[in-house]
């Protein structure tokens, strides 16, 4: 069964995480620095493993309307699906961030460790709610088996 990789995109750090074989549990995996690395990385994960596609956070603003950072990882999305060839899925990753914190706060996770593992720890979370979605939807992640699903604001 393949697994689908989540990514935290970032100016300079990309936090990454992956699903179980079933796709229903995700996993932190690592924080990589640099999009040459993030390239580097995914490619070796593919060899390793069976990767059915990427679940891709997508910053959209607060009222739910598509801003700058949101625009620049959809750009992103395009090389990212031309240059592996598989399906990326883009999600609201709105306050992951913020959960992410808050999780590894009540971890007891020191300040440089949650400056350390946020970004993978975001993407856990992103990832997560894209399968929680999934399985709830019988398969069909953007929910549109329950009627249509209100996109981004652009």
């Amino acid at each position: 069964m393949a697994r689908r990789i989540g990514i935290d995109y970032g100016d300079r750090w990309f936090g990454l995480a992956m699903s179980d074989p079933t796709e229903t549990i995700a996993r932190p995996l690592e924080v990589v620095r640099g999009e040459e690395e993030l390239w580097r990385r995914l490619e070796q994960l593919r060899r390793e493993e069976d990767i059915a596609g990427f679940v891709l956070g997508l910053p959209l603003n607060m009222d739910g309307s598509v801003g700058p950072k949101a625009r620049q990882v959809l750009v992103f999305k395009e090389r990212l699906a031309e240059r592996t060839g598989l399906p990326v899925e883009v999600w609201d990753e709105r306050l992951t961030t913020v959960q992410a914190e808050r999780s590894l706060r009540e971890a007891g996770a020191s300040r440089s460790r949650r400056r350390r593992d946020v970004d993978r720890v975001a993407a856990q979370i992103l990832l997560q709610s894209f399968l929680d979605r999934q399985s709830r939807s019988g398969g069909d992640p953007a929910g549109l088996a329950d009627g249509p699903c209100p996109g981004p604001r652009l």
